[in-house]
């Protein structure tokens, strides 16, 4: 997991790349590539609104291909709109890419969804939650009978977090689902009794949140992991450190699970390859503009165990020492 930093400076700087994401560059550097790419990301108030146009930036100098951005659900959306060739570029958690893959999850409807690639690894994803503090709820075994809000439906929390909750067997009495600044919003006014969310840390809503009023963090008992980890092996548990919040007065024992960036099969492999080059390869650059890119490094590519690399990314993967497995590459 990450350490706390800036995030109102991130934020800047990630609104500062958003709006360089969207200058026309004259051509790109290989007249056999697309003149542009659409990326998806995901609502505000989460990290990918920030994470994609920080290394769609990077992506979009080195190789003088225009890329947009397109606001989503999140991972779900991401994965379905890549297989449709509607955007080329997205991002998920390795959970939700699971059950895409394998066409399990009820978002899936059956389908599966294998025209998607991986690209390289982004971050960590701990799922936690806050309340308010005059609410009285400290622990995650409170919130049964009660309101609570998990993010867009389409997002990883939205998709994972009814499920936990019933692996828990923590009944609430509603769940809501809708971006994460809107989250917060229904927090605040009293139409949310928890919102819990899973996005790089710090999560911008609850760092948010904490500046509005006094909150207590929801994380998970030793049990409550292992309960989770059984249930769901996609997910591992972890620790996010008490200096991530500035609140927080303490290290939360969570779970998590990796992100990777995703592209579509069809995508030139030398594209790729300097996509890739240009995000790794600058992870200063990177981390400047959002802090879970301390986390985007190529050693992190052992993270994903079934998700077939693109033929591009393997190659510069490998190039700077990591083992690919060749059933792990698909054109």
């Amino acid at each position: 997991m990450i350490q706390r930093r800036d995030i109102l400076a991130g934020a800047a700087l990630g609104l500062t790349t958003a709006a360089l994401g969207r200058q026309a560059f004259a051509q790109p550097r290989n007249a056999a590539w697309p003149r542009a790419l659409n990326m998806g990301t995901a609502a505000p108030g989460g990290t990918y609104a920030l994470y994609g146009p920080a290394w769609g930036q990077l992506a979009q100098e080195a190789t003088g291909v225009n890329i947009s951005f397109r606001t989503t659900q999140g991972p779900n959306q991401n994965i379905i709109l890549t297989q449709r060739r509607e955007i080329e570029l997205g991002m998920t958690t390795m959970g939700v890419a699971l059950q895409a893959w394998n066409g399990t999850g009820a978002w899936t409807q059956g389908n599966k969804f294998n025209d998607i690639r991986a690209l390289f690894p982004m971050y960590d994803t701990p799922f936690h939650g806050i309340s308010l503090k005059r609410s009285g709820i400290t622990q995650m075994s409170q919130l049964a009978g009660k309101n609570i809000g998990v993010g867009p439906r389409g997002g990883t929390p939205g998709t994972y977090f009814p499920l936990m909750m019933d692996a828990l067997g923590y009944k609430p009495a509603a769940i809501r689902f809708g971006s994460g600044s809107d989250m917060s919003g229904q927090l605040q006014d009293g139409l949310l009794d928890a919102f819990l969310f899973a996005s790089g840390v710090p999560i911008p809503a609850f760092s948010e949140a904490e500046t509005q009023g006094e909150v207590n963090f929801l994380d998970y008992t030793a049990e409550e992991v292992a309960k989770l980890t059984a249930a769901f092996p996609e997910l591992s548990g972890g620790t996010v450190p008490g200096s991530t919040y500035r609140t927080a007065g303490r290290d939360l024992r969570v779970v998590g699970m990796f992100n990777f960036a995703i592209g579509h099969k069809s995508l030139p492999e030398d594209l790729v390859y300097e996509i890739v080059k240009s995000v790794l390869g600058q992870n200063a650059r990177l981390k400047q503009a959002i802090a879970a890119g301390s986390e985007t490094l190529a050693a992190n590519a052992n993270k994903n165990t079934f998700l077939p690399y693109h033929p591009g990314a393997a190659r510069y993967l490998r190039e700077v020492g990591q083992t690919i497995p060749d059933n792990l590459v698909l054109a």
